[in-house]
């Protein structure tokens, strides 16, 4: 893979991180967490699609369709994760 694909990547996994940030709303904070959440989902849905050779949604060597699949995913549970408060006894 080549560094354009990988910078490709970081761009689009980049781009879904500040979308899901400008849908759900929050501070500086909260825009760091949802692109490293995105970051890491986006490149564990293209690794993991790379190892069991999936072609479905393929651009060049990038595994378009699984990372972003991805990515949705990472932010989506890290979102719901985030919403537990923790009770003052």
């Amino acid at each position: 893979m080549y560094f354009t694909n990988y910078l490709f990547g970081f761009i689009l996994s980049t781009l879904y991180g500040s979308l899901f940030h400008l849908w759900r709303g929050g501070g500086f904070g909260r825009l760091i967490f949802y692109i490293l959440l995105s970051w890491i989902g986006f490149w564990i849905g293209h690794w993991s699609a790379a190892y069991f050779n999936l072609t479905f949604g393929k651009i060049g060597a990038l595994q378009f369709a699984s990372a972003t699949f991805g990515a949705i995913l990472c932010l989506n549970i890290g979102y719901w994760l985030s919403l537990v408060r923790n009770r003052e006894q």
